[in-house]
């Protein structure tokens, strides 16, 4: 049983000011101590355990995590080290489930302050797992808290604040939606019956404030790309789509649905008086000193309330690096030789939410330089980028793509990318730009690369232009990647292989992983996506055929034969090294 604070309260609060006085010094003796053992004990060299001293003197934070953190030293190493050194039991957190009652007899500040966590109870001793076992003003601080008697195990410094993330955050969940009672749903027959005033009011109570709050600070937690809000007749979900996929994470109370719409749209400076047309608008959030998200908001009336979707549109997560995105060698090859030349057109296709934009912005991220003149017109402009003129499309007032384009031909421009060509008129004027000396970066939508020239011909472009404009067509696919954290080998059958179309020759040499399920990846087995590329080079041969009428079926024969890799073939591949498993290559791509 925990013992209570003291009535005044002040034990704790000056006993906890002091510890952590007592502790930094601890820490950076600490420092000191195990650096020297580590290098002795040669488990680190002396450069890279001088390189994580700069990392701890210049940000901060423990030795034994920055060694982790920098890859100078493996964490599971590095903790089977500490358990010999302070003779205590190592703990792999990934592999425990912890007790939520266990959770509670420890605050979270306090978890985090000391990296630890409580793991489990045995009568009146209290199992804890932390990162260092020689904090004993850690341990005091756990023992007056509690009152349980302390035993400790290592556990890395990454595993601890995975853990604690996790526990907690359920925790606060189920504390939040507790202070809501459930027992008086009411279900608003006429929606223009609700009282604006008190509508606004109740958007400023401290719960529903909170609840929002911590759905969206959850969410960016969870790496999601979108949040959900969706009101039906008899239940108030939210889902968040994370790699791809959309995930139920919580239900509120049904008669929370217009206090928590109202605060999402006087958070995005929306009108909260008008339910009956869709309005669009942007929240903007700072996190910390440096880290900026921003959401773009989405409400649209439905039969039983506003549903509200929130794109997540965050700077920090994004990667640029075009083979982070997926590139192999020989497609970022061409596409980079597509992107260099002077004048032309480079086209990026592929369906809503497949990174067709991220793959734009790595490309203008290469191109932007101070010598040249690079414009953009984008709805909406998701990335902000120094030195690029970006402008955003409002239909409303006829600031259309081909609108922007024509402008931006009389700015003097070097590069353009337009986000999408849509019709007729901003391809022509696309295509226009690409022969007059311009190099033009946009996105469309059709399956692949072949199918793309039949879609301008379809629009009413000429052949001759097609091909004197285009320089290179990418299509591409998100597929999930496999959790590094609890990836295995898995059996995958040699017929089910060659029936992907993997070449019989490679299935021997494939070494495909799958996913077990972890803490990391919501057990799901997949953690972050890599990208599928196709690149059409428009070869002098691949000209011919598109002259000479060429369907699109025709097109993806000759430009096979010439060495263009498929998106099935680029996901055969990743297969084969253990990025993404069978069953993602056969849902993002079409077998050939």
């Amino acid at each position: 049983m925990a013992k209570p604070p003291g009535e005044d309260g002040k034990g704790v609060v000056d006993g906890s000011e002091e510890q952590e006085d007592k502790t930094g010094v601890l820490s950076k003796l600490s420092h000191e101590q195990l650096g020297e053992i580590l290098v002795r004990e040669k488990v680190v060299s002396p450069d890279k355990m001088d390189q994580a001293r700069r990392e701890v003197e210049k940000r901060g934070g423990r030795l034994a995590g920055v060694l982790a953190q920098l890859g100078l030293v493996e964490e599971n190493k590095l903790v089977n080290f500490m358990s010999r050194q302070y003779g205590v039991p190592s703990l792999a957190l990934k592999e425990t489930d912890i007790d939520p009652e266990v959770i509670n007899l420890i605050p979270r500040d306090v978890c985090e302050r000391h990296i630890l966590v409580p793991v489990n109870r045995h009568g009146s001793t209290l199992i804890v797992a932390m990162s260092d076992p020689s904090n004993i003003y850690a341990i005091d601080d756990v023992k007056f808290l509690t009152g349980y008697n302390v035993e400790v195990v290592v556990a890395s410094e990454q595993d601890i604040k995975k853990a604690i993330n996790t526990y907690y955050e359920s925790k606060e969940f189920s504390s939040m939606l507790s202070e809501f009672e459930d027992t008086e749903l009411e279900l608003l027959g006429d929606e223009e019956s609700v009282d604006i005033d008190e509508l606004e009011r109740s958007t400023e109570e401290a719960p529903v404030v909170r609840l929002v709050n911590l759905i969206l600070l959850d969410a960016i937690k969870r790496q999601a790309s979108d949040i959900h809000i969706e009101p039906y007749e008899r239940e108030f979900r939210v889902r968040y789509r994370i790699d791809g996929v959309l995930y139920e994470m919580m239900n509120p109370p049904v008669k929370l649905k217009n206090a928590i719409t109202s605060r999402i749209k006087i958070m995005s400076e929306l009108d909260i008086a008008e339910r009956r047309l869709p309005q669009d608008g942007r929240i903007q959030l700072r996190l910390g000193r440096q880290k900026q998200v921003d959401f773009r908001v989405s409400v649209l009336p439905t039969l039983h309330g506003e549903k509200i979707v929130l794109r997540i549109l965050d700077k920090s997560a994004l990667s640029l690096n075009m083979v982070d995105l997926g590139f192999e060698e020989q497609t970022l090859s061409i596409f980079k030789e597509a992107i260099h030349q002077p004048y032309g057109m480079v086209l990026v296709t592929g369906p809503t939410g497949s990174g067709k934009t991220t793959t734009l912005y790595s490309a203008l991220m290469e191109l932007n330089q101070v010598s040249e003149n690079v414009a953009t017109a984008e709805d909406p402009v998701e990335i902000t980028m120094e030195g690029i003129n970006q402008v955003a499309i409002n239909d409303n007032i006829g600031m259309n793509f081909a609108a922007a384009l024509r402008s931006f031909l009389r700015q003097d421009p070097d590069i353009i990318m337009v986000g999408e060509i849509r019709d007729f008129e901003t391809a022509e004027i696309a295509v226009k730009a690409a022969l007059t000396g311009h190099l033009v970066l946009s996105t469309i939508h059709t399956n692949d690369a072949p199918s793309t020239v039949n879609r301008l011909l379809n629009m009413g472009v000429e052949p001759f232009l097609v091909t004197a404009s285009l320089n290179a067509i990418v299509a591409q696919r998100l597929a999930r990647r496999v959790c590094g954290e609890c990836a295995e080998p898995t059996e995958v059958s040699e017929e089910s292989l060659l029936e992907a179309g993997m070449p019989e020759d490679d299935v021997g040499k494939a070494m495909p992983m799958r996913g077990a399920g972890c803490g990391t990846c919501n057990d799901t087995g997949y953690k972050g996506r890599v990208a599928l590329y196709e690149v059409l080079e428009m070869t002098d041969h691949i000209k011919e055929c598109i002259l000479q009428g060429y369907s699109a079926v025709e097109l993806k024969r000759e430009a096979i034969q010439g060495g263009m890799r498929t998106l099935r073939q680029a996901g055969l591949k990743k297969l084969a090294e253990g990025r993404i498993t069978l069953e993602e290559v056969i849902r993002v791509s079409r077998s050939d």
